[in-house]
């Protein structure tokens, strides 16, 4: 289980545990954190889980695969360092602590 901390665009935390095997995504909609839409329910084929990884943990999370890069193309404004699609990180224990900041819109 990993405590994560999803940031509102506001600046509204949401500390929550997360079962490991969820994706961040699922952490996010299985808490009602606002923000995370996630319109295609974790299958990579839409953009409106998109959250900036917050710098400190850029390196600590798995990298982005293809799928995941293309469809980046279509969130609102994207960091080609920090924006993820929290529907393809997998919690694990190693994510215990990860903190995400979420974009003023998801499209």
């Amino acid at each position: 289980m990993a405590k994560i901390t999803y940031i509102e665009h506001n600046g509204t935390e949401h500390v929550v545990d997360v079962s490991n095997g969820l994706t961040v995504m699922e952490g996010a909609r299985d808490n009602g954190i606002p923000g995370i839409d996630a319109d295609c329910g974790g299958a990579c084929a839409c953009s409106t889980c998109h959250a900036y990884v917050h710098p400190d943990w850029v390196e600590k999370v798995p990298a982005k695969e293809a799928m995941e890069e293309d469809m980046l193309d279509f969130a609102y404004e994207t960091d080609p360092e920090r924006s993820r699609l929290t529907c393809q990180i997998k919690v694990t224990d190693a994510l215990d602590g990860l903190v995400l900041q979420l974009p003023e819109k998801q499209i």
